[in-house]
């Protein structure tokens, strides 16, 4: 698999089929260990380079997808092209597209309270196919571990969403992955938010434009410290382009 770098962190360079074949692969080999997959954007890559815990959970990752817009456009910048943009709020649905097809078993952990069961309901409406069998809220909190651990092994499931956002929920993978009992493990940040229609996506073309950022500064005021860590990372982007530029 071509991956590229940037400021640091590993992004495989694979696009939205790619990444469905890839989980399929996975859950056609139970004897396998968890494979891990995180949806690497900006805010990952920098939040890396202050964790450096984190930073090894995605030098481990099994997968890591190119989520972000601006990470996308920031790889072409520095002359590492990426093809495609994996966003998780768009794979969520892919995969359960596939799932239904294939009888995959699927649970779903974290987000808020009754968020993922509401979110469950709206991909089962959509693809009656499809196998949840588990869902719940719970913590990333490392009091719950074992009882989060035995609940979804005792589901049975193939492939398990944690929705308790980054790092926390790639951190709680990683901790857990060698006990859980499923093929796959995905952090799916805000997806089941969206999914259950408690956050409206942004439009296309601002989802295109590397906007979506602003969008849900709009929804969500509160993210503003979050969300001037996109200023953070343009500068160093910057700042290592105009690096290469003076090499040549």
């Amino acid at each position: 698999m071509h991956s590229v770098e940037i400021l640091g962190v590993r992004v495989d360079d694979v696009t939205m089929a790619e990444t469905v074949a890839y989980v399929g692969q996975c859950l056609g080999e139970p004897a396998a260990p968890c494979r891990q997959i995180a949806t690497v954007n900006p805010e990952f890559v920098m939040t890396a380079r202050r964790q450096p815990d984190f930073a090894s959970v995605l030098a481990a990752s099994d997968l890591n997808l190119p989520d972000g817009a601006n990470g996308v456009r920031a790889a072409r910048l520095l002359g590492r092209p990426l093809r495609e943009r994996v966003a998780g709020s768009d794979l969520i649905w892919r995969l359960a597209e596939r799932g239904a097809e294939c009888g995959w078993r699927v649970f779903m952990l974290g987000a808020g309270e009754g968020v993922a069961a509401q979110a469950a309901a709206k991909l089962c409406a959509r693809y009656p196919a499809l196998r949840i069998v588990g869902v719940w809220s719970g913590s990333p909190a490392a009091s719950e571990q074992d009882s989060l651990v035995a609940r979804v092994n005792a589901s049975e499931a193939q492939l398990l969403w944690v929705a308790y956002g980054a790092p926390a929920q790639d951190l709680w993978i990683a901790r857990n992955r060698a006990r859980l009992k499923v093929q796959v493990a995905m952090g799916v940040g805000g997806s089941f938010d969206f999914v259950a229609g408690r956050l409206p996506r942004a439009p296309a073309w601002m989802q295109q434009a590397g906007l979506e950022w602003l969008f849900r500064l709009g929804l969500q005021p509160w993210r503003i410290r979050r969300q001037l860590v996109l200023a953070k990372f343009a500068g160093l982007i910057f700042l290592e382009w105009a690096k290469q530029k003076s090499r040549r």
